[in-house]
């Protein structure tokens, strides 16, 4: 009678009880119902002389996913334990490109923003269209988590840069992303909605090197002429996006980057050495006119050294590659 008694009670109060000891099962329920383990907490429920841990369930959180790449599919295994996720992307037939097929969108208590502008222009229609389907379709976010650049602070110079130096975009390709940073500030401001955005430097992993431009023996600039570049491991922004997005994050803006000094050509090099590569030859900055692509020489030509001290102290997040040292895969590794 009296564990009949406490079932109920914990019944009536809205929770759905199983035994620890039934994880398959209660797993397996959790993903065909849209339940999740209640801030993952266990309570107890005593019944007559024994003692069993019990989980207490709710219903999930709903998640946009507005560009289904690298990071949201690194981050996704983590995210699912909470939230039922909808991808956007071209493959499940949402066009950023085509405001039409964002028709529909199905309600969402958070929004991860990953997808990248247009390719060309000084504004993110993306972000716009993105925006517009949501305030059509009534859906109101408690927040919003963008994937941004580090790119729209421009060449500092080789100074330490935290979030507050003001941006200076110098490429369309930055100005883009500050035009979408501006779009959901207004957006998010208007409405309540909080929102986190991630100014990420170059995103690297054992699968995203770059060996093609060491294997064309493309230069790089000598040291007294070369720039700081910053980086982060995919794996370590998918945990920062993961972190982002909990109810306690504090919103703001983040430098979501390692704790590497690095210029570029020594990156490079380490990266060479790792893969078994030669080094790139080294060039004075006026040589490298028509040696090397446009696109390319613009990140030669902007030099900065990311602060994320906000990253980890405020958003509290933690790195498992503290550098490029530790990240970038030995021979071994990488076999």
């Amino acid at each position: 009678h009296r564990a009949h008694k406490d079932f109920s009670l914990s019944g009536a109060a809205g929770a759905v009880l199983a035994p620890v000891g039934q994880d398959q099962p209660l797993a397996q329920r959790r993903r065909e119902h849209g339940l999740a383990v209640f801030d993952l907490e266990l309570l107890t429920a005593r019944l007559d002389r024994d003692a069993v841990h019990v989980a207490k369930m709710a219903p999930m959180k709903k998640l946009l996913i507005a560009g289904y790449g690298d990071i949201a599919r690194r981050a996704a295994p983590r995210l699912e334990a909470r939230y039922v996720l909808q991808a956007l992307s071209r493959r499940r037939g949402f066009d950023l490109d085509r405001p039409e097929t964002l028709a529909g969108l199905a309600a969402a208590d958070a929004v991860l923003h990953c997808a990248p502008p247009p390719a060309s222009g000084t504004a993110d229609t993306h972000t716009c269209n993105l925006l517009a389907a949501l305030a059509k379709g009534g859906i109101l976010p408690a927040r919003v988590v963008y994937v941004s650049t580090s790119g729209v602070y421009g060449d500092c110079g080789g100074a330490r840069v935290d979030e507050s130096r003001a941006v200076h975009p110098q490429t369309d390709r930055a100005r883009r992303r500050v035009d979408a940073e501006r779009q959901l500030a207004l957006w998010c401001s208007e409405r309540g909605v909080a929102l986190v955005v991630l100014r990420a430097p170059g995103i690297y992993a054992a699968d995203r090197l770059p060996l093609e431009r060491l294997r064309l023996g493309t230069p790089v600039l000598r040291t007294e002429d070369d720039v700081y570049t910053n980086h982060i491991h995919a794996e370590d922004l998918a945990a920062i996006v993961v972190r982002a997005l909990e109810d306690a994050a504090p919103g703001g803006t983040y430098n979501g980057s390692d704790d590497s000094e690095i210029r570029m050509g020594d990156w490079l090099d380490l990266v060479a050495e790792r893969a078994g590569l030669p080094r790139p030859p080294r060039v004075a900055r006026s040589e490298v006119q028509g040696r090397i692509a446009p696109e390319l020489l613009s990140f030669m030509s902007e030099s900065r050294r990311l602060a994320n001290r906000r990253m980890k102290e405020g958003l509290g997040a933690r790195l498992r590659y503290r550098t490029v040292f530790e990240g970038v895969p030995r021979p071994a590794e990488a076999a």
